[in-house]
């Protein structure tokens, strides 16, 4: 007869690499707050680089996105800005009322 199925002693599978934690938060806050996605994007590809932890695409995206939407939004407030002043003078060229 055989004998049932055991795994062999001292067989443990392979650790799971951990993600970073900053590296989430980059990404999470890249949509909140752009600004510190970038700070906490830097920061994490920095630690992943020093600790071998999973998360690189997920820091470079919350770099990456916190970037571009940072630069959308001082766009739009420098246009707001622009958009305003114009307003401001041509409403001085509007004729009296009677």
């Amino acid at each position: 007869m055989s004998q049932p199925y055991r795994p062999q002693p001292g067989y443990y599978p392979p650790p799971t690499a951990q993600t970073n934690g900053m590296a989430i938060a980059a990404l999470i806050t890249a949509f909140l707050f752009s600004p510190a996605g970038i700070v906490l994007g830097i920061v994490a590809r920095k630690q992943i680089r020093r600790t071998g932890e999973q998360g690189w695409g997920m820091a470079t995206a919350g770099l990456i996105i916190g970037v571009v939407l940072t630069v959308l939004w001082v766009l739009a407030a420098v246009l707001w800005i622009v958009l305003v002043v114009w307003l401001y003078r041509e409403a001085g060229n509007l004729p009296a009322p009677r």
